[in-house]
């Protein structure tokens, strides 16, 4: 029987618009290298919360920053630009296991963020791609304690070192090194 765990789906790139005329799309991969997304030829793709359109992909190139990839069924600009904005996600049991001390971010999603002195910050909403690193945008609740109070705020923190120092699945906490400016 399966588990639920293997059923769900990881998000790995986001479709930004046509490549040209016949059909093709610009892919960013959120993969460590980028071209790693392309091991896996069969993607769910969606958008918010409505149901997930399967695809095979028919051809693929990199060009060092960007994938540049065709989908079956998809022929013509117009086609490729309905799936502008679409997430990739691919079944999590495809995915590799990962070496100690990393994570695929969609376990992330959803964690407490403190820093090293126990400030809560707030919890892992999403990922933005940034040139240097991905940024983990942490949204908080208001805290009070003994210093200070915190409003509801939203961080944009490095999700790389030396910002993120621990992360920790059990307890659903990120330790980050983070100066909080009031």
């Amino acid at each position: 029987m399966a588990t639920a765990d293997a059923s769900r789906r990881v998000v790995l790139g986001r479709i930004l618009g046509a490549h040209g005329v016949r059909g093709w799309l610009k892919i960013v991969s959120y993969t460590d290298p980028a071209d790693n997304l392309l091991q896996h030829p069969s993607w769910m793709l969606r958008s918010g919360s409505a149901p997930g359109l399967a695809y095979q992909v028919d051809e693929a190139q990199f060009d060092g920053r960007w994938l540049r990839v065709r989908l079956q069924g998809i022929e013509d600009r117009d086609a490729a630009e309905r799936l502008r904005g679409m997430e990739i996600e691919v079944a999590r049991a495809q995915l590799p296991k990962l070496p100690a001390r990393q994570h695929y971010r969609e376990d992330l999603i959803g964690l407490q963020v403190r820093t090293q002195t126990g400030l809560l910050l707030g919890r892992v909403s999403h990922f933005v791609e940034a040139p240097s690193a991905a940024l983990m945008v942490v949204r908080g609740a208001a805290q009070a304690d003994a210093a200070s109070l915190h409003e509801a705020s939203e961080r944009w923190i490095p999700a790389a070192p030396p910002y993120l120092v621990r992360v920790d699945l059990e307890r659903g906490e990120i330790v980050v090194d983070w100066t909080e400016e009031i």
